[in-house]
């Protein structure tokens, strides 16, 4: 009898891939629903923000109450890597904590702790993994304890590592590279990850060919800096180079790139970006503010005008879609450098914003700022500009308009209606289209073009008009 496995990924989608890289390496245990039915509990944490620590405490506390007995409970990801020992002292039940690194061993590892797993021919992990890995027996004589961490370096998934791809039979993450040579003042991330590690553009290539092969056609690169791409290696084009590799690999049939940062978008990578066949015109760059004061206590390294520029060459391509995030009450946010916050996202530059309240953070610079603005002050600035994103409602601007869309299974919302996704946009965190009718005979996976006919409360209601592509 097969083992059985319960997986829970918690956080940004660059955890999601390393969640499944775990799963391809317990690919031979049968996964569950229920943490009750589970032999092996998996959490994989976030630990990037106040907010997210508290959920995947809470996740973790749940589990173990949950767990049947004998059950083994694990913990991975930024929170045990940022927060490892005091979780083994506040939540004795974990039963492993493994941290940022060892991902593509997570099978050795749980035999380590006694656990017995179906046989299979291991396949390499990939290229950081160190020799120390090869040898799970010393390592785990060196270090008996449940806190397990057997190199420096942050796991990196490649394309040697089988994944098990979820949420999707046609889309699929793809992480460029980890780590950030960026100094944010509100961000931990440097200091957990390390500096910025870049995968190559063969290894990249490769692993679109790997998925393209399983059926997979939409692709999403992610880093936790985009644009930097191989800057690491001495190049600074190096976003540009994949863009144009992808091209002339042609397989990939859409793609879109997260995460792009200011001061390493250059009016060069947006070019690359619209003059590309394959990659969407999606900008994705977490701005985090506007006002110059305010972006250089952010130790941000860019100005307004630098991403008004931006903003306008982006605007400019056909077909345009432009996310970003903004952070609002970071310590010294004055009145009037929010007012000029408020007055930018007036100009209804985005189609998507994500708005966050600052989250003091261990280790870094504004963690030791003095002049700390009020709870009470941040979540009042943190609803004007709600209000403010709600009252430009970019959904119903969509009214009437013909859009090539995925459809590739039946909403959750209801088995009336299909899911549709708007080529341009990410998965699952920029919108849902529900087809509620349709002038073809019968719907498959696939593009279709699709006419939006209703708005109902930012909810998007569409009609299939023509199948384009089929990825049945």
């Amino acid at each position: 009898m097969r083992p059985k496995l319960h997986l829970i990924s918690l956080g940004c989608t660059k955890n999601l891939v390393d969640s499944e890289v775990m799963l391809g390496r317990l690919r031979l245990c049968e996964l569950v629903d229920s943490i009750t039915q589970a032999d092996v509990i998996i959490i994989n944490t976030c630990g990037f923000i106040q907010a997210a620590k508290q959920e995947s405490i809470q996740t973790i506390l749940e589990a173990a109450n949950a767990r049947k007995s004998g059950a083994l409970l694990v913990v991975s990801g930024c929170l045990s890597e940022r927060y490892a020992s005091e979780l083994e002292q506040e939540i004795p039940e974990i039963d492993l904590i493994i941290g940022v690194r060892d991902y593509g061993r997570i099978d050795a590892l749980l035999e380590q702790k006694g656990f017995s797993l179906p046989r299979f021919s291991i396949a390499p992990t990939s290229a950081n993994t160190s020799n120390a890995l090869q040898n799970p027996a010393q390592n785990l004589a060196k270090n008996p304890a449940k806190i397990l961490s057997s190199h420096d370096k942050v796991f990196l998934a490649s394309e040697r590592d089988e994944r098990v791809i979820s949420g999707s039979r046609i889309h699929a993450y793809i992480k460029l590279a980890e780590g950030c040579n960026q100094r944010c003042s509100f961000c931990a991330i440097p200091s957990f990850k390390g500096k910025l590690q870049s995968r190559s553009i063969d290894s990249i290539l490769q692993e679109v060919e790997n998925l393209a092969a399983q059926g997979f056609v939409d692709f999403s690169f992610i880093a936790q800096d985009s644009s930097s791409y191989l800057q690491d290696m001495g190049q600074t084009n190096g976003l540009i180079q994949l863009i144009h590799a992808l091209n002339r690999q042609n397989i990939a049939k859409n793609a879109r790139i997260h995460y792009l940062y200011p001061t390493s978008t250059s009016p060069t990578l947006i070019e690359a970006i619209i003059t590309s066949p394959i990659v969407q015109n999606y900008f994705d760059m977490p701005i985090q503010h506007i006002a110059d004061p305010m972006l250089k206590r952010m130790r941000r390294n860019h100005t307004k005008a630098q991403v008004l520029e931006q903003l306008s060459l982006m605007r400019q391509a056909p077909n345009a879609f432009i996310r970003s995030t903004f952070i609002v009450g970071h310590p010294g946010e004055s009145e009037a450098e929010f007012a000029e916050l408020e007055a930018f996202l007036a100009g209804g530059i985005f189609d998507r914003v994500n708005l966050f309240a600052f989250s003091s953070e261990e280790g870094t610079l504004a963690h030791t700022m003095s002049e700390k603005v009020p709870v009470k002050i941040t979540n009042k600035r943190l609803n004007t500009l709600r209000a403010l994103l709600k009252s430009q409602d970019t959904f119903t601007k969509l009214k009437g308009s013909m859009l090539e869309a995925f459809i590739e299974s039946k909403s959750s919302v209801s088995e009336h209606f299909y899911s549709a996704r708007d080529r341009r946009w990410g998965l699952e965190i920029d919108g849902e289209i529900l087809i509620n009718e349709s002038e073809i005979e019968s719907i498959d996976t696939g593009l279709y073009q699709v006419q939006i006919t209703e708005v109902k409360d930012s909810i998007l209601i569409g009609k299939a008009l023509a199948q384009l592509q089929s990825f049945a």
